[in-house]
């Protein structure tokens, strides 16, 4: 009998369910909007029903677990901690709502429906490393990190063939780790976090400081600040202009002074990189490529490959979830 894995991508915009193998073929594909369900129950309801559905598409195969990757979630309690860009409220009795959750028992709620099933939840960034692990480019590798160059920074480290969680399950916050002390306002409340440097906010940063230091000409500067961002830096930068460049050149040094630091933590076998930043290609990966290996101390250097993650865009996020069930089956989660 074919086994199948849920994989559940809760997003602030969209939630995508999809059944898939142990290959990282998917079976069926579903979405709603997040949105649409404010009231935490009714979106729960949806959830369940989508599922439900995909299911009567595979009745013959086995469901062998559910895997969720959402923001700001906790491995060990199943819930999902105080969320910046989703808000679900309760419904008081007289219909009205309640003031929003903070901690939502999102596992809880699904192992009532599911109680024979297991279902694990991680944030989206180690759901990506899970998924790399078993689908991608790190099949075989015991040691790797997984960066996911998002709106933000994420990560995933995995260290002996295990995904490293910590004590209270939030380890592996790299975006978090200070860069440049008293730098960038982070929305962490702190600042000179690396997020604020390398991600697809950062980078636009970076270029309204670059076009204040350099007054030359760019087509860039007709666009509302508020309307650039890192795809329309990378196509001005492969069109040639200096300060797009000169951009991606400051970004790029940023992150391999980062994964250099990262490198002596766990001497990863490899680091991938995941997101939409690493579309802009050798604009990118050629000087952080420069940065990581000289900024590492010389034990590492030439050991540590800089690889593009094997899981491909559009369906990373279900694969990543998904994986979680496979990693769960044979490496069960600690309870805390």
């Amino acid at each position: 009998m074919k086994r199948l894995a849920t994989g559940i991508d809760i997003g602030g915009t969209n939630t995508v369910i999809g059944l898939i193998d142990e290959t990282g073929t998917i079976a069926g594909q579903r979405s709603f909007k997040t949105r649409d369900y404010p009231v935490f129950e009714e979106y729960a309801q949806r959830l369940v029903g989508e599922i439900e559905t995909l299911r009567s598409l595979a009745p013959d195969a086995e469901i062998a677990g559910i895997g969720i990757g959402a923001p700001n979630s906790n491995p060990f309690t199943g819930f999902i901690e105080d969320p910046v860009n989703i808000r679900w409220y309760e419904r008081n009795a007289d219909g009205s709502q309640r003031a929003p959750l903070r901690h939502i028992p999102i596992v809880s709620h699904l192992k009532q429906y599911y109680p024979t099933l297991p279902v694990v939840i991680d944030n989206d960034a180690n759901a990506a490393a899970v998924g790399e692990m078993i689908y991608g480019g790190a099949r075989g590798m015991q040691d790797f990190i997984e960066i996911t160059l998002g709106t933000g920074l994420g990560a995933g480290v995995v260290v002996n063939g295990q995904l490293v969680r910590g004590h209270g399950g939030m380890a592996g916050e790299l975006g978090h780790v200070l860069l440049r002390p008293g730098g960038r306002v982070c929305g962490c409340g702190r600042r000179g976090c690396l997020e604020t440097y390398v991600s697809a906010t950062g980078i636009v940063r970076t270029l309204l400081e670059v076009m204040a230091e350099d007054l030359r000409p760019t087509p860039l500067r007709s666009t509302p600040a508020d309307r650039i961002d890192s795809r329309m830096i990378a196509e001005a930068a492969r069109a040639g202009d200096p300060l797009a460049q000169e951009t991606f050149e400051r970004t790029g040094n940023l992150l391999g002074e980062a994964l250099a630091n990262f490198v002596a933590f766990t001497q990863p076998e490899a680091i991938f990189l995941f997101g939409g930043l690493t579309a802009a290609g050798h604009l990118l990966w050629a000087p952080v490529q420069r940065s990581m290996e000289s900024h590492m101390m010389r034990n590492y250097q030439g050991q540590v490959k800089l690889l593009p993650s094997g899981l491909p865009q559009s369906e990373a996020a279900i694969l990543g979830a998904s994986a979680l069930v496979w990693q769960e089956l044979h490496h069960p989660t600690p309870q805390r």
